[in-house]
């Protein structure tokens, strides 16, 4: 099963990983955002319907998508363009595939300043 990992990671954070990765210290998975409101801002409710539709489902197409998750194709186009510009859904040539098995979110809320 593959696990993606969706935070919140500053660019040192994000570097830190990468480096580890190219000493050979595997790191599965990850997407970051710079910040939780950029995380919520790009995986907006309807969007989040989108990725639990795909996850673990293979190649899709947006027609398939939208039946799926019971919405207008021409609505779902445009999530599924903001998701592939996001770098979280991948095009393919049948359509786009999610490829990964499960989500993990993770990031850390704190007391406001």
């Amino acid at each position: 099963m593959t696990t993606v990992t969706l935070s919140v990671a500053s660019r040192g954070q994000v570097n830190h990983r990468f480096s580890k990765a190219m000493r050979g210290k595997a790191q599965g998975a990850h997407i970051s955002f710079a910040s939780v409101d950029l995380l919520w801002q790009t995986l907006t409710k309807k969007r989040w319907e989108i990725l639990q539709a795909m996850t673990g489902q293979g190649e899709l197409s947006i027609r398939e998508v939208a039946r799926r998750v019971g919405r207008d194709v021409k609505a779902v186009h445009g999530d599924v363009t903001a998701l592939l510009h996001a770098g979280i859904l991948d095009r393919t040539a049948g359509g786009v595939v999610f490829p990964y098995d499960a989500v993990r979110v993770d990031f850390t809320l704190t007391k406001a300043a």
